[in-house]
């Protein structure tokens, strides 16, 4: 566990990791929003919490997107808080409340970047698989619990967004957006996935509007390159039964190790990746390869149903050799056609499951 932070104002502290029990439904009934500000100006937590609860899903997902982590997302959103707490005195109410925590939040990613690349991470080493069909650079990439999106259709992207909320939480966007240099990240999230006009982000970015121009148009470019064409458009949609069953006919097949079946689910070109490792495996012989020789070696999976990006995704299990359970060993998510599985993006990190509300282990 990380030590928690206080930030100290008007000779009190503030702890924005515990969220108060205090509704902004129930504040703003009687007063005004400039109100709660003044109250939140003078050092009185509840109405601080009011004020920035309604932004707090919204600005983890901003952070995700620049990031690519969860965990770093988290780290930055509680910094975003407190830099925002003990900068209210200062808020002048020229931009909206919105707009000034999207410029903290966006900066603080930024730097949360720079002191990333200040201290590269090291890729775990796997041993023992199969001939990759490609070896690509390292992605530091996590995938997003889908119940960290809910609410989020309340606050749907400004008319400047060239990506719907569904598209721009999607794995094969946020990895996208990982290949980008940094500020065109930023501004490309702040312009074509929120909305956000070009003179705001600038603002934002402490940049000028052509400087955000040029990165926009370079950013596009590479995003578009890398981005299926739109599938995402023609693929089920979330939660619907043809989801369900399509999903549900891969897990089964998994589980079973029938690699025919598995084979019959997936596009020709489909891709199977395992972000950071750098093996990348195309087409559906190579993939029901990858996950036979899996099995081989570790034994056949058990799969537990989650969400993530919008996306169906498992959490899946291997058997313990020492005990009569099945431990967790990672999630995976699947990206879906219309009517086959066009990608599979397997995360062999097991402490993501816990972010999911999935278990350790499994009865056997």
């Amino acid at each position: 566990m990380r030590p928690q932070r206080c930030g100290e104002r008007n000779g009190r502290s503030f702890v924005p990791f515990r969220r108060q029990v205090v509704s902004l439904g129930e504040m703003m009934r009687d007063e005004q929003t400039h109100v709660v500000l003044t109250r939140a100006r003078a050092g009185d937590e509840g109405a601080f919490t009011a004020l920035i609860d309604p932004y707090r899903n919204e600005l983890r997902l901003h952070c995700y997107r620049i990031l690519g982590s969860l965990q770093d997302a988290e780290d930055q959103l509680q910094e975003t808080l407190l830099a925002a707490w003990r900068a209210l005195e200062n808020f002048e109410g020229r931009a909206s409340l919105r707009a000034w925590l999207y410029r903290i939040a966006t900066n603080r990613c930024l730097n949360a970047l720079r002191d990333r690349e200040r201290r590269p991470q090291e890729v775990p080493s796997m041993r023992g698989l199969p001939e990759p069909t490609r070896m690509a650079d390292p992605l530091w990439l996590e995938p997003y619990p889908d119940v960290l999106l809910e609410g989020l259709a309340d606050t749907a992207p400004g008319p400047e967004a060239r990506y719907d909320t569904r598209e721009s939480v999607g794995l094969a966007f946020v990895a996208a957006l990982q290949q980008l240099p940094p500020r065109q990240r930023a501004a490309l999230v702040l312009h074509d996935a929120l909305g956000f006009r070009t003179a705001e982000a600038a603002e934002m970015l402490d940049a000028s509007e052509a400087s955000v121009k040029g990165a926009l148009q370079r950013a596009r470019a590479t995003v578009d390159q890398r981005l299926p064409a739109r599938g995402r458009e023609r693929a089920p949609l979330p939660g619907s039964a043809r989801e369900r069953e399509l999903a549900g006919q891969f897990a089964t097949a998994l589980e079973r190790g029938d690699t025919d079946g598995i084979v019959s689910l997936l596009t020709d070109d489909a891709w199977l990746t395992m972000p950071p490792q750098p093996y990348e495996y195309q087409g559906a012989q190579a993939i029901a390869a990858f996950l036979h020789d899996r099995e081989a070696r570790r034994g056949p999976m058990r799969l537990v149903p989650t969400r993530a990006n919008g996306q169906p995704a498992y959490g899946f299990y291997l058997p313990d050799p020492q005990a009569p359970i099945a431990r967790a060993f990672g999630l995976m998510v699947l990206t879906l056609t219309a009517d086959r599985i066009s990608a599979i993006t397997w995360f062999g990190e097991r402490s993501l499951l816990a972010h999911f509300g999935l278990p350790r282990t499994l009865p056997d």
